[in-house]
């Protein structure tokens, strides 16, 4: 099966700093193109997006200039990169006209589930989210499931801005108690310029005992709601090593959907991911 990774991070510690790291022992060290490759070796997937990793502040446009560098050597699967970006704050605009105009840079991400409510409800986030269709760039959305009708009030503000929704909205499989992110997904499917990427639910499942089967209802959900057309399957790598190995990750969700027709698991894991992402062009 061809695969796109929608959903790849690299970091390295020693070019850069990302404090979060500190509070996750396992993911405390160095994820580089040579550990990435190694993970998904044999398992037929053919290009990356990279979604950035929450770099510090301080380092955010050298680490983005420094990916796209990786992004535009002859041996990564890069072909599109999703960069960090502070849309809360005043300079945002000259931090896009810093990075704007390579070919593979496809969006922007301002991860928010770490983050207060507040942050994405104010009048000047609204304004810079907007502002990236002047770009044409999109914008991956990292919110908490409680989160996301708050994610839904600043989407539907910007219709001309597509939005890729990180980790099924990141869905509570642990507490059993889904009906809230059921109802509130399927309120913001209703939005024609949101898609859902299918990556990062194994963290949200018992890391040591998860089945495919524990994945079943919320990758059931995500695609009837979304439909096949707007789902994309991402790997979360490194960050789902903390539950399964990328192997693992992979074959769950093949088991999950092997039954459906050939040309929508295609869809799922390739066709789509070339759409939004606009992979099939060197044109950001």
């Amino acid at each position: 099966m061809q695969i796109i990774d929608t959903h790849q991070h690299l970091w390295d510690l020693n070019q850069f700093s990302y404090s979060w790291c500190q509070t996750v022992p396992a993911l405390n060290r160095s994820f580089r193109v040579p550990d990435y490759l190694e993970a998904a070796k044999s398992l037929g997937i053919e290009k990356t997006v990279h979604l950035e990793a929450d770099v510090d502040e301080p380092f955010m446009l050298e680490e983005t200039r420094h990916i796209l560098s990786l992004a535009d050597a002859d041996d990564t699967p890069l072909e599109g990169v999703v960069a960090c970006g502070r849309p809360e704050k005043t300079g945002f605009r000259n931090y896009l006209n810093q990075i704007a105009g390579h070919p593979k840079l496809k969006g922007i991400r301002r991860i928010l589930h770490t983050q207060p409510d507040e942050l994405s409800q104010t009048g000047l986030f609204l304004e810079n989210i907007g502002a990236l269709k002047d770009y044409r760039l999109s914008f991956d959305v990292c919110v908490l499931a409680r989160q996301l009708p708050i994610a839904r009030s600043w989407i539907e503000k910007c219709p001309e801005v597509d939005f890729i929704l990180d980790h099924c909205g990141n869905p509570p499989i642990q507490s059993g108690d889904l009906r809230a992110w059921r109802e509130d997904l399927a309120t913001l499917a209703e939005l024609p310029n949101v898609v859902c990427k299918v990556s990062g639910i194994v963290t949200n499942a018992d890391p040591v005992r998860w089945s495919s089967e524990d994945l079943r209802p919320c990758v059931d959900h995500v695609i009837e709601c979304f439909g096949w057309d707007r789902v994309l399957f991402g790997s979360d790598w490194p960050v789902c090593t903390l539950a399964a190995s990328l192997r693992s990750w992979v074959e769950a969700l093949q088991q999950l959907v092997e039954h459906a027709e050939a040309g929508n698991r295609h869809k799922l894991f390739y066709e789509n991911a070339q759409r939004v992402y606009r992979l099939n062009s060197g044109s950001s």
